[in-house]
């Protein structure tokens, strides 16, 4: 990433920075890999470890599902309805060592007073639907459909819905770093022009001045597997400064610029963020290929290591047989994928597509969780099958248009 100074600080770190009234403002190192990895210095009114009370909550429960056969599954969330808030009302459907991803629908914003920080891990929220403000100790971002919204491990923050604002989100929780991926970045860091987006795409939290209010603030706190409640006499976003490589962003996906080529490009070309044994990618609307012959339908590959999750967020999925809005396929390793009967032959002169679709592809075994097995299609192994009137639906999917083809 890349160095970042919002609000007062003082000239040389480490060193004697005070308030008008003369006293010192608290200093707060921020970073992760011990001291040698990203970190910030953040400048507080009050010191940030005036704990007045502590509460236990819970563990963090996660329950598998196992049918004891290893297949191809789809997992339709469309009919969820909200419930909870952006902590409270998540939903985990698929899950290892290096992620848990699932889906939230918050119905409310947080309690007054109430806030959350992950110790355990970074945390990503993809915005399928819905507006308002995620709110950190870094500053506001601004959110609306689209938005990736990436928070180190250790951030505090709240999710605050607008009014009358339907929220659905895709989250990621992983205890590595969610960052743009190294084959994009030089030695400084910087994206480079090949990059699908650049440092300019990357929004900041907007600085606002430092909440100096008094009261019961109660900050829930994942970590060992529990939530844990700290109680502070103080407001969490007193900072009146910081500085660093280590923030909360927001990046659109509008602003993904799409790699295309002669021929129909692999997964890799679409890669957004990486993190430890996962990468994150965007499929966006884009030119097809250019190949006279081409076919732009992706081509039947086998996941030989590597499971494949597709979260489908708008677009004619002209590829995949049954899956609508709001799905995720999840196609395992150890077996091959690839485009439902006739679309190969219907994609063919097709000049772009439409779709968008957030993909996380796992470097180790996923496991559905109880809640995706009660919402699973168990007939979407089986659609790769022809169908009873074959040459009626392919001659249907050649007149559809405009077609997504996610990988």
């Amino acid at each position: 990433m890349f160095y970042v100074s919002r609000g007062s600080i003082p000239p040389t770190r480490h060193t004697q920075h005070r308030a008008p009234d003369g006293s010192l403002y608290p200093e707060e190192l921020f970073g992760v890999e011990g001291f040698t990895g990203r970190s910030s210095l953040l400048y507080h009114l009050v010191p940030p470890t005036r704990v007045q009370k502590i509460e236990p909550i819970g563990p963090v429960t996660i329950e598998t599902a196992d049918d004891g056969s290893h297949h191809h599954q789809l997992v339709d969330t469309a009919s969820v309805t909200p419930s909870g808030d952006a902590i409270s009302g998540r939903i985990p459907l698929f899950h290892n060592a290096d992620v848990v991803m699932g889906i939230v629908l918050p119905a409310e914003a947080m309690p007054d007073g109430t806030f959350y920080r992950n110790g355990e891990g970074d945390e990503l929220l993809y915005v399928h639907e819905g507006t308002g403000t995620l709110r950190t100790n870094f500053g506001d971002l601004a959110y609306h459909p689209g938005d990736y919204l990436v928070l180190p491990i250790g951030t505090t923050w709240r999710l605050d819905p607008y009014p009358a604002s339907f929220q659905r989100m895709l989250y990621l929780e992983c205890p590595s770093e969610i960052e743009p991926p190294k084959r994009y970045r030089n030695d400084y860091g910087q994206l480079l022009e090949h990059s699908p987006y650049s440092q300019r795409d990357i929004r900041i939290p907007e600085f606002r001045e430092p909440t100096d209010e008094q009261g019961d603030y109660r900050v829930i706190v994942r970590a060992r597997g529990r939530h844990t409640a700290y109680h502070f006499a103080t407001h969490p976003f007193d900072v009146v400064g910081w500085d660093g490589y280590l923030w909360p962003f927001a990046f659109d996906i509008a602003n993904f610029q799409p790699i295309t080529g002669r021929v129909h490009q692999p997964p890799p070309v679409h890669q957004t963020f990486a993190a430890r044994n996962f990468v994150v990618c965007s499929f966006v609307p884009r030119k097809f290929d250019y190949h006279p012959l081409a076919i732009p339908a992706p081509y039947n590959h086998s996941n030989i290591n590597s499971d494949e999750v597709i979260y489908y967020v708008a677009g004619n999925f002209m590829s995949r047989r049954g899956v609508g809005i709001a799905s995720f396929t999840l196609h395992p390793a150890g077996i091959p994928h690839g485009p439902h009967p006739g679309t190969a032959e219907a994609s063919i002169g097709k000049e772009a597509t439409e779709e968008l679709a957030v993909m996380v592809d796992t470097f180790r075994p996923l496991w559905l969780t109880k809640q995706a097995a009660a919402l699973e299609n168990p007939g979407y192994p089986f659609t790769w099958l022809p169908a009873d009137d074959h040459a009626k639906e392919a001659s249907d999917l050649a007149e559809r248009g405009p077609e997504a083809f996610p990988d």
